[in-house]
This record gives C-alpha cells, sequence and structure tokens, in this order.
C-alpha cells in the first residue's frame, strides 16, 4: 500500500509498455476527435505527421492507462485529481510504437482543510520505444494518507 507519507520528492519512476495500434487510434478518433489525419491514411499523409497518427487525447487516455496500471500495482491509495496544470504534444504518436511513462513528484503537501489526505504534483514525460518525449505534463493528484487525524506532522 502506498500511502502519502510513502512519497519521496525528487524521486523518479519508470514504467508501462503500451502498443499503440491503428485500430485503437482509429476507432478513438472516430469517436473523440475525429480529424482526417487521425482516420484515414491519405489524409494523413498530406501533412506534417506524415502518416496516420494517434490524437493527443490519445496519447493522454493511453497514459491514463498506464498510470492507472502502475497505482493498481503499487497499492497507490489515490482520492482523483483536482486538474492537469499543462499538457504538451512534443511529437506524433503512430500505430506501431510502444509507450512507456516517467513521473517525477515535484511536491507534496498534506491538505489544509482534510487532514486525511495529501495533495502532490508531478511531472510526467511519455517516451516513445526509441526513448523520444512525445508528451509531457504537470498534474496535481490526491491521496490518502496513513495517519488520517494528521499527528505525524
Amino acid at each position: 500500500m502506498q500511502f502519502y507519507e510513502d512519497l519521496v520528492v525528487g524521486e523518479i519512476h519508470r514504467f508501462g509498455a503500451y502498443a499503440v495500434t491503428r485500430e485503437e487510434v482509429i476507432a478513438f478518433a472516430s469517436k473523440y476527435d475525429p480529424q482526417p489525419f487521425h482516420l484515414d491514411d491519405a489524409a494523413a499523409a498530406a501533412t506534417h505527421f506524415g502518416r496516420l497518427s494517434a490524437s493527443g487525447w490519445h496519447t493522454c487516455a493511453m497514459t491514463m492507462a498506464m498510470l492507472v496500471e502502475r497505482h493498481r500495482d503499487t497499492g497507490h491509495q489515490g482520492l482523483g485529481s483536482p486538474g492537469v496544470d499543462d499538457v504538451r504534444w512534443l511529437r506524433p504518436v503512430y500505430p506501431g510504437d510502444t509507450l512507456s511513462v516517467e513521473t517525477e513528484l515535484l511536491e507534496k503537501r498534506r491538505s489544509a482543510t482534510k487532514p486525511d489526505r495529501g495533495i502532490f504534483r508531478t511531472a510526467t514525460r511519455v517516451f516513445n520505444q526509441d526513448n523520444v518525449m512525445v508528451m509531457s505534463m504537470t498534474s496535481r493528484a490526491m491521496i490518502r494518507t496513513r495517519d488520517p487525524a494528521g499527528t505525524d506532522l
């Protein structure tokens, strides 16, 4: 089980191996981001992408899947997130790519109003199989404390 008290500022973790498939790129884009370069080879070839590419929002969703799997594996006592501070899509993600995630804990603090939880800020970086960073984001999240009374301060 991983609680607020177990988080170490500055710690970096690398994990995940998400295989991007053509079928998933098209299915996601068809439903959520139906731009031609996410749906059609000829349309994509005529753009700066050069070929069919995943939606940036799909990249976010694939990243979230890897984060949730990691949290499940570590017993992370997450309580959701109040939001993402920024997202940057740095390079296209293509069918055939395999994505992985790197997280860095930037800061943490106990909630001022709810001592049963902490709040932390994380830099998340996503890489393809060639170790090229394709996306970055900074976000905040909440996590249960081991000591809900806050007496370990």
